[in-house]
């Protein structure tokens, strides 16, 4: 069986298990819930374009725009991903550098769906969660996430990452759009101004 988005991304079933497993342990048992997204992280801008144009070879669409300084990609499949024994997985989200804080790179963070059940899973969980992610104003609402020891996390919404972006915006239609005049920026931190890696 042919699958191009573990060939670029990595093994993005044995990732999704993984976080399954891991989350278990935290007793937060995710097989009622269909997934968001699968995102993955890249150090350098340049191979932010080489890995999106990778990815957009088996995709039918994608949503481009800047978030938090920098493009972010939303890839939509031709041929979703299946994984957790037959999980969908319905979006790729692409996401480059700069950011504040320390990150894995590669597959990051797996999305999971929580529905209208989104605030008693949060008050039920609430312990074994590490925080709630401010995604702006037009989140529905902002996702929560654990953070485990390697720098990957698993968010939890009450919208998937796609729904939510449709609902304050046109949806995806098919063909590729990119952000125009974006270049890498430089980083200021508390010691001075740094160059974005390349």
């Amino acid at each position: 069986m042919v699958d191009p988005w573990s060939d670029i991304l990595g093994d993005c079933r044995a990732f999704a298990a993984q976080q399954r497993d891991r989350l278990l342990n935290r007793g937060i048992d995710i097989g009622p819930y269909p997934l968001s997204h699968l995102a993955f992280r890249v150090l350098e801008w340049d191979q932010y374009v080489h890995v999106r144009t990778l990815l957009e070879r088996h995709a039918l669409a994608n949503r481009e725009n800047v978030w938090n300084g920098r493009p972010i990609s939303l890839i939509v499949p031709a041929e979703p991903l299946e994984v957790l024994d037959g999980k969908l997985v319905p979006l790729i989200e692409l996401i480059p550098p700069v950011h504040q804080r320390v990150y894995k790179m590669g597959l990051e963070h797996i999305g999971v769906v929580v529905g209208d059940a989104f605030d008693s899973f949060v008050a039920t969980h609430k312990p074994v969660l590490t925080g709630q992610q401010f995604q702006g104003p037009d989140s529905t609402p902002d996702p929560v996430y654990v953070l485990f020891e390697d720098f990957t996390h698993a968010k939890f919404y009450r919208l998937s990452l796609r729904a939510s972006v449709e609902l304050h915006s046109d949806p995806f239609v098919d063909g590729f759009h990119h952000v125009d005049g974006w270049s890498p920026q430089r980083v200021v931190t508390a010691t001075g101004p740094n160059p974005l890696p390349r």
